[in-house]
């Protein structure tokens, strides 16, 4: 009976370190224009001159209009194009989940 309690503890705490060290990156968003986009790469420098690169998945196809209701290519991503990029970052790299044309 002890070891059988002894074991459910084991397996409540493996439970809980695997549950919180596999949680989902928390999404974020840098606004500004673009300055460089090829196949793996877009890099968007903000109104304070910070520029920051972002990797792009192979099949990367999530570019929206401001309001959502327009879908467009990578080849419509263009230098100095205003963007709000939606991203995760996972041991230090940057990850572009989504392109938002913005009107600014």
């Amino acid at each position: 009976m002890r070891a059988f309690a002894v074991l459910g503890i084991a397996l409540a705490i493996t439970g809980a370190v695997l549950a919180t060290s596999a949680s989902p990156a928390l999404a974020d968003t840098f606004y500004g224009t673009v300055t460089h986009v090829s196949s793996g790469n877009i890099k968007v420098k903000d109104a304070n001159g910070k520029e920051v690169s972002f990797l792009l998945a192979p099949s990367f196809d999530k570019i929206f209009s401001d309001d959502g209701k327009t879908t467009y290519q990578m080849k419509d991503v263009k230098p100095g194009r205003h963007v709000k990029i939606v991203y995760h970052q996972q041991l230090g790299v940057r990850y572009c989940d989504q392109i938002i044309f913005t009107g600014h």
